[in-house]
């Protein structure tokens, strides 16, 4: 018996805005890291000059809002490129994310087996399971005009619904590997 594999990588269709983030965040850190440094400056020059007085406060104040956005900025500048990863191996789906192509954040895997219902998020039946009472919504996708897909279960006690976007090959696996009477259409 062969193996079924399926990889996929969901990026934003429309990257122009997403990389214009990118560049803004960049420019952002580094003007409030130079900003930063000028304050710290500030700091020794007030400090010496008149020791702990107004001005040493304020520029002190200055430094540790301006560094430390610098670092935070810095930090999860990143997370402007996401990306999400599917993958299919033998009706066990795994789910990752991928931040500038550098890291990766495992969101976790699922047996299909285990689903109690999955449809296309535009068919009638997504309406009935997602507007249930304490149901958790996770969305893993980045396009909102694609063809979404939805996996409705549960697991400790708890209802889920995982939406993401797959491609239609991956849909037809998953399809193949899914309990009868899971798949929704209305």
């Amino acid at each position: 018996m062969m193996d079924q594999f399926l990889e996929e990588v969901v990026s934003k269709r429309n990257k122009g805005a997403q990389t214009a983030a990118y560049l803004l965040a960049n420019l952002a850190w580094i003007l409030l890291a130079v900003y930063a440094f000028l304050m710290f400056q500030n700091v020794t020059w007030a400090l010496t000059s008149e020791g702990m007085g107004t001005s040493f406060f304020i520029s002190l104040i200055m430094l540790l809002i301006s560094g430390g956005l610098a670092v935070l900025i810095f930090l999860r500048r990143d997370r402007v490129r996401t990306e999400y990863e599917y993958t299919f191996t033998n009706g066990q789906m795994d789910f990752a994310q991928v931040f500038n192509n550098k890291k990766r954040k495992s969101l976790g895997t699922m047996n299909i087996r285990n689903v109690e219902a999955c449809g296309l998020v535009s068919s009638g039946s997504f309406q009935r399971y997602i507007n249930m009472q304490g149901i958790k919504r996770t969305n893993w996708f980045l396009n909102r005009e694609a063809e979404l897909l939805y996996f409705f279960f549960q697991k400790d006690n708890q209802k889920r619904i995982i939406i993401i976007e797959p491609s239609e090959e991956m849909v037809a696996m998953i399809k193949r590997s899914l309990p009868q009477g899971v798949w929704q259409v209305n």
